[in-house]
């Protein structure tokens, strides 16, 4: 079993990635449970496929779990349910050293571990990804929030889990499209720092996302190893180093407040589709030759992802998108740094950019 550490000085903590992992979840949690009742938060598609499997396992190991089942998502990451699971945990009693299971994708393990972060200044947390997005980036590295009205994810803490068991057997039971918006950000992860890796996407990619449970695990180890990699250097994203992983991102979370957060765009199908823009407006520059820009492309497109701004059929123009990006959390002294390539593996934090070319740059696309 691949096991993945994440160095934080006093704070380190494991990243397990293994067939199995969800069904001896009551084994894998036991050494850190210190009390019969356990907080399990989760959504009501991943508690309709897991939920039977996970309570059985923490029974079988002693554990009393108590539910929490909240709507399937992105409207669920939202200060009425960040709410609503606090007031939960406060009325079973939850202590500052007991921890609260997070099981699902992206929206639970957000909120889940920004509820944590906040209850009684701060309890701990279980990360139980069944998502590809979440297993290989949303649920490692600490960073929870939720949504408001101004934009995503705007309002968070930085809080790490204790333990983040990621079973590629939950994927089998995800649909394509979450697949392929999970494995955007695998990608991303060969486009920012491993150009190997990109090249090893390009010749098993399809394979991936077609069933194969042993790329699955490589793909999910080797991801999961370069954030951690990342995180254990600039935890906090002051460096430059963290921001590196918000490759796509900019123009990702634009176009998904363009779309109203909804399932018209999926958050890695917004971030598949940031990346190539990054890449064109990184070509657009001069950094890159406009052939790898579209290799990027190409790949996105080869395992069914959106790689064309006009596919979204969206209303606004440039100008509208990049107001969007007024709200990014990035902004610093009215600038807002974009992440480009030099070359597929080489992201580099730029600071030089002017919003106007921007939108000049997204009205070419649309």
């Amino acid at each position: 079993m691949p096991v993945v550490p994440v160095d934080l000085a006093g704070r380190p903590y494991e990243v397990r990635v293994a067939p199995g992992l969800l069904a001896d979840v009551g084994n894998q949690c036991a050494p850190l449970l210190r009390k019969a009742i356990v907080p399990v938060v989760t959504d009501a598609n991943v508690q309709a496929a897991w939920g039977e499997r996970i309570d059985a396992s923490l029974r079988a190991a002693g554990f009393q779990p108590h539910w929490k089942v909240l709507p399937a998502g992105e409207a669920t990451k939202s200060w009425p349910y960040l709410a609503d699971v606090v007031d939960w945990l406060l009325a079973l009693e939850i202590e500052r050293k007991d921890h609260v299971l997070a099981l699902g994708g992206g929206v639970i393990g957000d909120l889940v571990g920004f509820a944590a972060s906040m209850l009684k200044r701060g309890c701990r947390f279980i990360q139980l990804p069944t998502t590809l997005l979440a297993q290989v980036d949303s649920s490692v590295g600490g960073k929870t929030a939720i949504n408001t009205r101004a934009g995503k994810n705007l309002v968070g803490a930085f809080h790490q889990p204790a333990l983040v068991l990621a079973d590629p057997l939950a994927l089998e039971t995800l649909p394509r499209r979450e697949l392929g918006a999970g494995y955007a950000e695998v990608v991303k992860y060969g486009l920012l720092g491993d150009g190997a890796f990109f090249a090893w996407c390009e010749n098993h990619g399809p394979a991936l996302m077609d069933g194969d449970q042993a790329l699955r695990e490589q793909a999910i180890a080797a991801s999961v190893a370069a954030k951690a990699r990342i995180v254990a250097e600039d935890e906090f994203e002051t460096t430059g180093l963290r921001a590196l992983l918000n490759l796509g991102h900019t123009f990702g979370h634009a176009l998904e407040a363009e779309t109203g957060f909804s399932d018209r765009l999926l958050h890695g199908e917004g971030v598949a589709l940031g990346m190539v823009l990054a890449a064109r407006y990184s070509a657009r520059r001069g950094l890159i030759d406009p052939a790898e820009a579209e290799r990027v492309a190409a790949h996105l497109r080869a395992v069914g992802l959106r790689t064309e701004l006009h596919e979204l059929g969206l209303t606004a123009d440039g100008a509208g998108l990049v107001a969007h990006m007024l709200h990014d959390k990035k902004m610093d002294s009215g600038t807002l740094p974009f992440i480009l390539l030099r070359d597929i593996g080489e992201a580099y934090l730029a600071r030089d950019v002017a919003l106007e070319d921007v939108a000049a740059f997204l009205d070419e696309q649309l």
